[in-house]
C-alpha cells in the first residue's frame, strides 16, 4: 500500500515531470527572501545549477567565482566565518569533484556552515558524458567527517531539502539531477533531515532507495505486487547522517534489503546500508548502481537501461535477493 502524502498521479503518464535542480532554486531564492545572510556563489554555471533566480533577485548577495572551484570553497568557508550563510554551486564532477580537499580543509576541519550544491549528478546527465557525470560524489562526501549529504528523489523534496539545509548544523552536500524526472511525492509529504521516510508497505522484501530513481524501485513494487510479492519500498534521501533505525526496522521485518542508487554502488547508499546491516542486523542484501565503471554519451533513457538502473532491473535484484532469502531462513528451520 502506497503512502497517502504520494503524488496522485504517480502511475500516470501524465505524472508531472521536474529536475530535481528545479526545487533548488526555489528554496534558495525563498531563502534569501527570510535570510538577509544568505548569499550564493557559482562556478560560471549560474543557470544550470539553478542558481540564476536568487542572481537575479538578489545581486548584491550574489558571487560569480568563474571556473575556480577551488576559490568557490576557500571564499564560501571564509564568508561563513563573517556570519554569512553561503550556498555553492556548480556540476558534482567539479564540487566536490575538482574541490574536495578545500572542502575538507577550508569548510570540514573548520566547521564552516556551508551547504555545498552539486548539479547534474549521476549518469542521467547524458550525452555530457563521463566526465561530466559524477558518479562518486556520494562515497566523497560521506567520508569527510560532519558533513551530511543528501540526495533528493524529486524537486518537491529538493526544495524541502534546500530550506532545511539552513537550519541544519554544519556543512551539507545536495545532490541534484539534471533530466526532468517524474514527481513523486506531494507538497504534504515529510522531510527530515536524517529521517527516511516508507512510502510502500510490504513485507517479503525493502528496497530503499535515493535520488530519482526511487521512482523506477516504485514501479518495480507495483510490478511484482501483481504477482504476489509485497515490496516495502524506503526513501532513505539522507545518506549521511543515516537513519539506523529505520534500516534496522526494516531488515527486522522482510529480512532482504535491496538498494538502488544512480551511483557507483562502492562508497554509495549500498554501502552505507550494508554497513548499518553488518554492525546491526545482517540479512541478505543486493545492491542496485553502476558497478565500478565510468558513465558514457547517450540519453538518459538509454543510460539508465545500459546502466541497469531500470525498474526490470530492480526486479531482477528483488528476485535474487529473495532466493537467498529462502535459502537462508530455511537452512535454521
Amino acid at each position: 500500500m502506497l503512502a497517502k502524502h504520494l503524488n496522485k498521479s504517480l502511475f500516470s503518464k501524465e505524472v508531472a515531470m521536474e529536475p530535481t535542480r528545479d526545487g533548488y532554486g526555489r528554496g534558495l531564492v525563498k531563502l534569501g527572501q527570510t535570510n538577509p545572510n544568505v548569499v550564493a556563489l557559482c562556478a560560471d554555471l549560474t543557470e544550470s545549477t539553478r542558481t540564476q533566480p536568487f542572481a537575479q533577485k538578489f545581486p548584491d548577495r550574489f558571487v560569480e567565482m568563474g571556473v575556480a572551484e577551488q576559490n568557490l570553497a576557500a571564499v564560501s568557508s571564509g564568508m561563513a566565518a563573517m556570519g554569512k550563510l553561503p550556498f555553492i554551486s556548480s556540476y558534482a564532477t567539479f564540487s566536490p569533484g575538482r574541490n574536495w580537499e578545500q572542502i575538507r580543509t577550508t569548510i570540514c576541519i573548520n566547521q564552516q556552515k556551508v551547504v555545498i550544491a552539486g548539479a547534474h549528478a549521476g549518469i542521467s546527465v547524458g550525452p555530457d558524458g563521463a566526465t561530466h557525470q559524477a558518479l562518486e560524489d556520494i562515497a566523497l562526501m560521506r567520508s569527510l567527517p560532519t558533513m551530511t549529504v543528501i540526495n533528493p528523489c524529486d524537486s518537491l523534496e529538493a526544495e524541502k531539502a534546500t530550506l532545511a539545509a539552513a537550519e541544519y548544523p554544519g556543512p551539507i552536500y545536495l545532490r541534484f539531477h539534471r533530466e526532468k524526472t517524474a514527481t513523486i511525492t506531494s507538497k504534504n509529504s515529510p522531510f527530515e533531515i536524517g529521517k527516511a521516510q516508507v512510502l510502500r508497505e510490504g513485507s517479503d522484501v525493502s528496497v530503499i532507495a535515493c535520488g530519482p530513481v526511487l521512482y523506477e524501485a516504485l514501479i518495480a513494487a507495483e510490478d511484482l505486487s501483481k504477482v504476489g510479492l509485497e515490496v516495502q519500498v524506503i526513501n532513505l534521501s539522507t545518506i549521511k547522517p543515516i537513519d539506523l533505525e529505520s534500516i534496522i526496522k526494516a531488515a527486522q521485518k522482510t529480512k532482504a534489503i535491496v538498494t538502488v542508487e544512480e551511483h557507483q554502488i562502492t562508497g554509495g547508499l549500498g554501502s552505507a546500508v550494508s554497513e548499518v546491516l553488518v554492525e546491526h542486523f545482517p540479512v541478505p542484501m543486493q545492491r542496485v548502481g553502476v558497478a565500478d565503471r565510468f558513465g558514457e554519451s547517450g540519453t538518459p533513457e538509454e543510460l539508465l537501461e545500459k546502466f541497469g538502473l531500470k525498474a526490470k532491473h530492480i526486479k531482477v535484484a528483488i528476485k535474487e535477493v529473495l532466493k537467498r532469502k529462502t535459502l537462508l531462513y530455511a537452512s535454521e528451520t
